[in-house]
Order: structure tokens, then C-alpha cells, then sequence
């Protein structure tokens, strides 16, 4: 399927069409067949696509799952490294000297600033390049700054690692999402996507988790070291393994390779091929930002699904003071408070998947065996009522210092909520626009942008309301959000949808 155009260039062709002065139609008879003819071959060159061996979508089962896999384990480093050195926040301010409590926080959280502009260019890379060698290169460039993160000299060189590690790291983020999709057809892809998106919201729970403990133990350095060595082992595994999955390279390839012996080079010359590389980049990093704030459903959703993210994050500057000073954890012990948002998380992704595939398969079999994209709705509007639940839960048990279950069963709630509409919205801007890897990375910079901006402002904010002040004014913000757009967009989205020419 062509991608469709955006407003401006629908525009723009439609003054090609029909001359401005008299609205009369100026293309030729023979253009109009030429234009149905490349229509025609266009048809017939998508439905041999369809049933050729090369696409993605007819692979071996185990070969998909493989891939899946392989990105899954790529997009879980970067998230575990977001959050690996929370607990060691009070050791990093005492090695470095920092007094400062919005800078010891930025150590964390400027990871997520850069995690947030990555995507801008992974994504649409990802688009031209092909998905393999944009995963490989910001692994192992995760690599490489990981270790500049453990030896840095100074804070300002610590921050400067986290901030190009961040970047390195958001390429799984930017494009794996991209990959499910050229593997899986959207009936098929629940499951995967649950894999993948596992990555983004376990790794920042065992990390602060492991993290606690090698901190005790050897030092806040060999968190980074640690991080380096993972990314090492699943470069050995991906490296050889990974195949590419993003159907316009792979048929730029399969051209490429028939011209060398075809006697007719010209049937497989590649579409603009002399169109120059820069602006190809920047028509799909604009396209990005185009899909964030072209498309008010795009918006809300990743508006909704950011500010759940940023009190995410936040939880990771507000765990160490929580739990050290009011319960008196160690270090080590401190990390295990995070396990309730895990709990949460694995509980969701097993009842979110089921529950989204049975969903989505009822309603397009009532429609036909039509499905939609308004189908994942129904699994993000259940998910939204435990948001606010959990967040109620956990400021007002940590507010009257009741025992440290409570809050942590607050969590639990909240990761329950937080993983049960994060994979619908997921599902919902793959299924939604043509671009979904620029879908993804627009929603990506947004989220990301939360999670670095949250952690800055949390410290004073529950110094002035409390921590049940504070997470009820968050959780208040998660109804008014959460609860009244997903039920719009599941009786109103396909109707926006055909009136946008973002979308499919």
C-alpha cells in the first residue's frame, strides 16, 4: 500500500491536477491510463509480494519468533541501564561530590532526554536503511559509551555519557516496534508486541533491582561495566543471526542483486534512486513530528501514555529517600521495593495479550473479519481505572507510613494499569499509520521526554503536598487522560482516521 501523502503535499498535488483559475481537470487521457496501468502493476507486483518466500510475514514460525527475540533482548538493555544506577544515586553524589539535589537526579534522568531525540533519527533510518544494521550499530555504540560512563572522571563527564548512551540506546526503541510489525499481521501480533514491549517496562524494574546490590557489593561502576558485557553477548548472538525484516529494503535488494544478471537492467531499477539521501532524512524525520501533532489521536494517546511514563520515572528518584530513610532499607534491599512495579508488569503482559487477542478477534469476526484499530480500545479503557487505583494506593500508604507492603502493593497496581494501556496504545499507532516505526518514534519522543522532565520536579513537589498529595494530583491527571479519550477514539477514531490522510 502507498503511504498516504500528508496535508501539505496532498495540496501541492492537487494543483498539479486541476488548474487553480477555471477548477477544470488538466491531466491528458493517455496520463490517466498511464496512471492506471502503473496502478495495475502496482497490484500485481503487491500480490506476488504477498506469497513470495522473502516476506517476512511467511517465515517459519520459529524464524519470526527468533527475531523477535533477538529485538526483544536488544530493546531490554537501554531501559535497564535507564534506571540500573537509581539506587546508587546517594553513592554517585558522594564519589562526585554533588550537592545538588536536581543535578544528582539529571545523572538518571538526561538517559531519557536524549532516549527522546534518538528516535527522530533511528526510526526513519530504520525506514531507509533497513532495521539489522540500525539495531547492531546502537547496541554496540551502547556498548562503547557504557564503558565511558564507568570511568568518567567527573560528573559532568558521567552526564555526558548517560546523555550519548541514551541516544546510542533508542535504537531498538525507535525501530523494533517497526520490526513486529513487517513479521506479524495485525491479528497475529499481540503477543509479539507483549514480548517487545517487556524490554521498556521490566528493564527499568530489574534494573534498580540488580543494581542495588552490585552498588553494596563491588561499586556503582560495575553497573555500567555490567551493562557493556550484555550488550557484548547479545551482539554475539544478533550479529549472526538477525535478518532483515523491512519489506521495501528487502526488495531493494532482491533488484539489486537480479540486476547484476538480468539483460534488462532497467525492469529493476530502484524508485528514486537518484533522489538525494538528505532529503529523504529529512522527509522522514519530519514525518515524526508531522505524525505527533498532524494526528490529534496519535497526540492524546502518546500524551496519555507519556504522562504515565513520567510518573514512572519519577517513582525511580522517589524509591531511595522512601524506603531508605522512612523504612530504613539498605541499599541493596532498597532495590527490591521495585519488584511490586514488576509484579504488575508480568501479571499485565500475560492477561493484556489474552485479552487483547480474544477482544480483537470477537469484534472483527462481528465485523466480517474486519479488523480495526478502535478493537484495542477496550483493553486500554480497563487498564486506565488501575492507573489512578495504584497511584491513590501508594501516596497515601507511604504519606501515613504504613507497612512498606503497602505502598509497594501500590505499585503493583499502578504496573498493572501502566503495562495494560501501554500495549493496546502500542497496537493501536502499528495498526493506525503506514509509517509505524514513525508513529512509534513520535510517541517515543514524547514519553521519553516525561520520563526526563518528571524526576526533576518530583523532589519538590511531594515536599510541598506530601507523597499522597502529590500522587493524587498525578493520579487525578490519569483519569481526566486516561478514561475519557480511549472510550472517544473506540466510537469516534475510525471517523477521524478517514478524514486524516496520516493514517491508513
Amino acid at each position: 500500500m502507498a503511504p498516504p501523502p500528508l496535508r501539505a503535499r496532498t495540496f501541492c498535488q492537487s494543483l498539479l491536477f486541476f488548474s487553480p483559475l477555471t477548477g477544470i481537470s488538466t491531466v491528458s487521457d493517455a496520463e490517466r491510463r498511464s496512471e492506471s496501468e502503473r496502478s495495475s502493476s502496482q497490484d500485481i507486483a503487491s500480490d506476488e509480494w504477498a506469497t513470495d518466500i522473502a516476506n517476512p510475514r511467511n517465515w517459519s514460525g520459529g524464524k519470526k519468533w527468533a527475531v523477535t527475540a533477538i529485538v526483544s533482548a536488544y530493546n531490554f538493555i537501554s531501559p535497564l541501564a535507564s534506571s540500573m544506577m537509581a539506587p546508587a544515586l546517594p553513592n554517585i553524589a558522594e564519589h562526585y561530590e554533588i550537592t545538588n539535589p536536581t543535578l544528582v537526579s539529571m545523572t538518571l534522568s538526561v538517559f531519557l532526554l536524549s532516549f527522546a531525540v534518538g528516535p527522530l533519527f533511528f526510526g526513519p533510518l530504520s525506514e531507509i536503511y533497513g532495521r539489522t544494521w540500525v539495531l547492531h550499530g546502537g547496541n554496540l555504540l551502547f556498548l562503547a559509551f557504557s564503558i565511558g560512563c564507568a570511568y568518567s572522571p567527573t560528573a559532568n563527564a558521567l552526564i555526558a555519557f548517560r546523555f550519548l548512551s541514551g541516544l546510542a540506546g533508542s535504537a531498538p526503541v525507535a525501530c523494533g516496534g517497526g520490526s513486529i510489525s513487517d513479521l506479524f499481521a495485525e491479528r497475529d501480533r499481540a503477543a509479539a508486541m507483549s514480548l517487545f514491549s517487556l524490554g521498556p517496562l521490566i528493564g527499568p524494574v530489574v534494573g534498580p533491582i540488580a543494581g542495588g546490590f552490585i552498588s553494596q557489593s563491588i561499586g556503582f561502576k560495575w553497573v555500567f561495566i555490567i551493562l557493556a558485557a550484555l550488550c557484548g553477548a547479545f551482539a554475539c548472538i544478533g550479529i549472526p543471526l538477525l535478518r532483515e525484516t523491512y519489506a521495501p529494503v528487502i526488495q531493494r535488494r532482491m533488484g539489486k542483486k537480479s540486476m547484476k544478471t538480468s539483460s534488462d537492467p532497467e525492469k529493476f531499477q530502484v524508485a528514486h534512486a537518484n533522489e538525494a539521501v538528505g532529503e529523504k532524512i529529512w522527509l522522514n524525520l519530519s514525518r515524526a513530528v508531522i505524525l505527533l501533532f498532524g494526528s490529534f489521536i496519535c497526540f492524546i494517546l502518546s500524551l496519555y501514555n507519556s504522562l504515565m511514563y513520567g510518573v514512572y520515572y519519577l517513582m525511580f528518584t522517589t524509591f531511595p529517600p522512601l524506603f531508605l530513610e522512612t523504612y530504613h532499607f539498605s541499599v541493596g534491599v532498597s532495590g527490591l521495593a521495585y519488584l511490586g512495579l514488576g509484579i504488575g508488569f508480568f501479571i499485565a503482559s500475560g492477561i493484556g495479550a489474552y485479552l487483547g487477542n480474544i477482544i480483537y478477534k470477537r469484534l472483527s469476526d462481528k465485523n466480517g473479519g474486519v479488523g480495526k484499530p478502535e478493537m484495542r480500545m477496550p483493553v486500554l479503557i480497563l487498564g486506565s481505572f488501575f492507573v489512578p487505583i495504584g497511584l491513590f494506593w501508594y501516596g497515601w500508604s507511604a504519606q501515613a507510613k504504613l507497612h512498606w507492603i503497602m505502598p509497594i502493593i501500590g505499585t503493583a497496581i499502578f504496573g498493572f494499569g501502566f503495562m495494560t494501556t501501554f500495549i493496546p496504545i502500542q497496537l493501536y499507532l502499528v495498526d493506525a499509520f503506514t509509517y509505524a516505526a514513525s508513529a512509534l518514534a513520535a510517541a517515543s519522543v514524547l514519553r521519553s521526554l516525561f520520563g526526563f522532565a518528571f524526576p526533576l520536579f518530583g523532589a519538590q513537589m511531594f515536599k510541598a503536598l506530601g507523597n499522597g498529595g502529590g500522587n493524587s494530583l498525578l493520579g487525578g491527571l490519569t483519569i481526566v487522560l486516561g478514561i475519557p479519550f480511549p472510550i472517544w477514539i473506540y466510537y469516534y477514531g475510525e471517523r477521524i482516521r478517514a478524514n486524516n490522510p496520516l493514517n491508513r
